[in-house]
């Protein structure tokens, strides 16, 4: 029998060995933790469950009571941001009088950059980890293109799409010397190729 890994299934043997002792104090006459000691330290456990129960409802409530004065004070802070923009428009300098600001011309998006300091490493039979870096300038990819060649051969073609920074390839022919590149692609359009590597598996 293994040792109870719950605090109730701890208490509930608690009691029973306390039980236990007093019923068969003939079989347990001398046991290092008396049945009473048991007792309390069971009801001691009792206890701080109660008074952890009781904290943690008022920490409940602490929170629900804050989450709605944050509120509250979002509401009325935003009433007199409108009022401000109603009185004086898109006034930047008056506006900042209030801590607030004009609204910015939303700016159209632009497509990436080259995706930067692509890696290969070959991992096993046929399949190789490749790596890079977000680029550096443009707009925000919202994907990668990975593409292959064989060397110096024919056009790029698509082996795979990732989010990240990182795509596990398996499958790939032996033998041959593999080019890789990585396009990085947003809306706006697609970004240069990344730079070059070879890999043969």
């Amino acid at each position: 029998m293994n040792f109870p890994r719950t605090e109730g299934d701890v208490a509930i043997l608690a009691n029973e060995m306390a039980n236990g002792l007093t019923l068969s104090s003939t079989t347990y006459p001398d046991p290092p933790v008396e049945s009473t000691d048991l007792n309390m330290l069971n009801n001691t456990l009792k206890n701080a469950q109660n008074a952890l129960s009781v904290a943690q409802a008022a920490v409940a409530q602490a929170a629900e009571t804050k989450l709605t004065a944050l509120e509250n004070l979002v509401a009325a802070m935003k009433k007199d941001i409108k009022y401000a923009e109603t009185t004086v428009g898109n006034d930047d300098a008056r506006l900042k009088l209030i801590g607030w600001g004009a609204r910015r011309e939303p700016t159209a998006l632009e497509a990436p950059g080259p995706a930067q300091l692509l890696t290969a490493n070959p991992q096993g039979e046929g399949w190789l980890l490749l790596e890079w870096q977000k680029p550096l300038v443009g707009g925000k990819p919202s994907a990668y293109k990975v593409q292959r060649r064989k060397r110096s051969e024919g056009g790029w073609e698509n082996v795979g799409t990732a989010t990240e920074c990182s795509i596990e390839l398996a499958n790939q022919q032996r033998g041959i010397e593999w080019e890789y590149t990585i396009v990085a692609t947003n809306k706006a359009g697609d970004a240069p190729l990344s730079n070059i590597v070879m890999a043969v598996l």
